[in-house]
């Protein structure tokens, strides 16, 4: 794995990380979960535009975004009780599979 995928993973492991914290912030009205949403903010856009300067745009933005979005259903299902329905499960794995399928299709 290229240090831009590696890059695109943590991009998408922080913006797992923001929304989580983006929760825990009560619409910025706390204080310290607002720091931490912005710290990692910063660093899942900073890591997304490393992995940008190779990985073309389109790839990367999917990637990352699709990441963030699995990764925080994930997490929602397991840690704050969000519903598993088939439907919801189904479509969680098409979003994996997505990101997959632009991984497979990327040539370095």
């Amino acid at each position: 794995m290229s240090l831009a995928w590696f890059f695109l993973l943590l991009a998408g492991f922080f913006e797992i990380c923001f929304t989580i914290a983006l929760k825990f912030s009560q619409g910025f009205t706390r204080l310290i979960p607002t720091l931490v949403t912005i710290i990692f903010i910063f660093l899942s856009f900073f890591c997304v535009s490393q992995a940008m300067k190779t990985i073309p745009i389109g790839t990367a933005y999917a990637v990352w975004a699709g990441i963030g979005a699995a990764g925080t259903v994930i997490c929602g299902i397991i840690f704050f009780g969000d519903s598993y329905h088939i439907i919801r499960l189904i479509s969680l794995s098409l979003i994996i599979i997505g990101i997959v399928g632009l991984k497979l299709a990327h040539i370095d």
